[in-house]
């Protein structure tokens, strides 16, 4: 028997007919994880073990695994659930983000998260899932619809009570289901001559592919064209934004000076990635209802993921090593209190 573990997992797919695969062949893929309070106490060791196991292939190598029990049925609660949705930073995983919902879930949320084709680890990277940002939100309404319709989660979820937390790029995600409207020329025209002003790692010349992209690819093309259109989902209540991408700066003044739901933005002092400047305070400058909360002056960007493995923190120290004096675990469980806060106020 495994005790002390109160956290189900799983994990599916499915397709967006509305739009299409990045290859032109087929429909958009919609490859989603959930992690919900569970009942379930009794489990074969294997289980757990299949769980962890995860941990190494599904849920991502570089991240320690966490307590789950695969496929358990949600917990029997005295009415519905609030449902938080999660969107990983650029090239990530939601696995990324494990720790903060295995923490909101232990609390009794259900959070799910979406692996954003093209933009993923766990598929192969494509310069339009990198160019085209606006597509995540909708990849978030659809895992809504989805899940608000599974059997599993159908009467569990409380659709009045939807939210969004997004780190870095999933933090432009979030801001689009509040309404935040994308205007690409607005972002390339403050991007030029910045450090970040021609792509990210993955694709250090992505601002070149625009172009011969328009011209070869029907699905980019259609998808280019869609960038200004509202993607505000009226169902979200309140929105946690992590250390916002630079292409927040991409959004309309206008579009977040309407946003009127609770925005909470975090960053850390020492981040190059998405420096406070240029995202986080830039935003609070602009959403009526946003609150700032920063994390201190050595916190770098990559804290806002999962806690890594002794050979994750070897093979890839730039993601998985913080600044001396940084506990990544403390600041994990900072921000997860401030979403629990923000998500499940005491007494709702």
């Amino acid at each position: 028997m495994v005790a002390g573990c109160n956290v189900g997992f799983t994990e599916g797919v499915f397709a967006d007919a509305v739009r299409p695969h990045w290859s032109g062949g087929g429909a958009r893929p919609i490859r989603w994880s959930a992690w919900y309070p569970t009942d379930d106490a009794v489990w074969e060791a294997a289980t757990m073990q299949a769980a962890d196991a995860a941990g190494d292939s599904v849920l991502a190598p570089t991240f320690r695994p966490l307590p789950l029990c695969r496929d358990a049925r949600l917990a029997g609660r005295a009415g519905a659930l609030p449902l938080v949705l999660l969107s990983h930073g650029t090239g990530g995983t939601v696995a990324g983000l494990g720790w903060l919902a295995h923490r909101l879930a232990a609390r009794g949320l259900v959070v799910a998260g979406v692996d954003h084709h093209g933009n993923t680890a766990r598929e192969a990277y494509r310069p339009e899932g990198f160019l085209c940002w606006w597509e995540r939100a909708g990849d978030l309404t659809r895992l809504a619809d989805h899940l608000l319709a599974d059997p599993r989660f159908a009467g569990g979820i409380d659709a009045a009570r939807l939210h969004v937390a997004g780190f870095s790029l999933g933090g432009h995600a979030a801001l689009a289901l509040l309404g935040g409207i994308t205007e690409m020329p607005r972002f390339l025209g403050w991007a030029a001559g910045r450090p970040f002003g021609r792509g990210p790692r993955e694709f250090p010349d992505l601002a070149d592919r625009i172009v011969p992209l328009l011209a070869e690819s029907p699905a980019f093309r259609a998808s280019w064209q869609r960038q200004s259109l509202c993607f505000r989902d009226p169902r979200i209540c309140s929105a946690l934004v992590m250390a916002p991408a630079p292409t927040v700066r991409g959004f309309t003044p206008e579009s977040l000076e309407a946003i009127g739901v609770p925005v909470l933005l975090t960053v850390g002092g020492a981040d190059r990635e998405a420096p406070g400047e240029a995202g986080a305070g830039w935003l609070h400058g602009l959403i009526p209802a946003s609150r700032l909360v920063p994390l201190g002056a050595d916190v770098g960007h990559y804290v806002f993921l999962g806690e890594c493995t002794p050979e994750a923190c070897r093979a890839e120290p730039a993601i998985c090593i913080d600044a001396p004096g940084i506990d990544r675990a403390a600041i994990h469980a900072r921000v997860a209190a401030l979403a629990l806060d923000l998500f499940a106020p005491s007494g709702s």
